[in-house]
Order: structure tokens, then sequence, then C-alpha cells
């Protein structure tokens, strides 16, 4: 679990709320980075804790765009779904309690992609996240216009 300072230190490594970070959004659970492997895959775990109705790390950074691995675990004693973003199509995992599942998305392009459980009213009671994919836009899906004053 990642502590107040740890969080705010994290926050300000990838840039504050105008780079990558996503402000006081998801302002409650953790913030994670994910893993990079020697070929550019990136993996990382996610959690349901025990009665907490919360992701664990709420916010999930990814250094760059492409390929993530993800381990997603629910720890609750109810069950649970997990419909994450992926180009071309959703992925799609349920979790039955005290189970365990894996996806691999695909995240072409930086931002932020939200993902949550939508099994019963589990969204509306907090159970929502990000993934984060730091980095520039692509020279060709930049917009043709004048550079614009940055804050």
């Amino acid at each position: 679990m990642t502590t107040a300072q740890e969080r705010a230190d994290l926050l300000a490594e990838i840039g504050g709320q105008n780079k990558a970070a996503i402000g006081a959004v998801l302002g409650t659970g953790s913030i994670a980075k994910a893993t990079e492997r020697a070929d550019g895959t990136m993996e990382a775990t996610i959690r349901i804790p025990e009665d907490a109705m919360v992701w664990e790390p709420a916010v999930l950074i990814l250094p760059h765009a492409g390929t993530v691995e993800l381990t997603i675990i629910n720890d609750d004693k109810n069950t649970h779904a997990c419909l994450l973003p992926s180009n071309g199509d959703r992925k799609f995992i349920g979790l039955l309690n005290h189970s365990k599942g894996r996806a691999t998305l695909e995240l072409d392009g930086p931002g932020y992609y939200w993902y949550g459980s939508p099994a019963g009213n589990d969204e509306g009671r907090g159970l929502t996240a990000a993934i984060v994919v730091s980095g520039e836009v692509p020279p060709e899906a930049k917009l043709d216009r004048p550079a614009q004053p940055r804050p």
C-alpha cells in the first residue's frame, strides 16, 4: 500500500496534474507504476482488497503506450467483475470471491483509460479506477494548429 508521501512523490515524479497525473479525480486509493520487461511489455497486479470496494492501485501508470499484462485478484468475499479498455474491444473478467484472472491489453496512445466493475452497483459504490498511459501523441495524430500556451 502506498503512503500519502509516496503518492505525492510519485505524482511529482510523473509531472503533476498538467502532465500524466489525473489530479484529484481519483483522490483516494493508491498509485503505482507498471513494471516494464526487456521486450517492452508492461505488467502489473491489481487487487480488490477484502471489504474495501476499491482497486489497489486505483491509478496504474504505464511509462508508454503498448501491451500491458494484468493480473487481477479479488480478495473480497463478494463476486465482482472487471471491464477493461483495450484497442479494438474491451476485456471482461468475471471475478468470483477469492479468485484471480489475467488480461492482456493493447493501449496505443497516451491518455486516461477508465475501468471498473459493472457487477451490481460496484461502480456506484466506488469500484472504479484508471490506467494512465504516459508519453506524447505521435506527430501524425497531432492537430495542425499553432502551439497553445500551457499553464
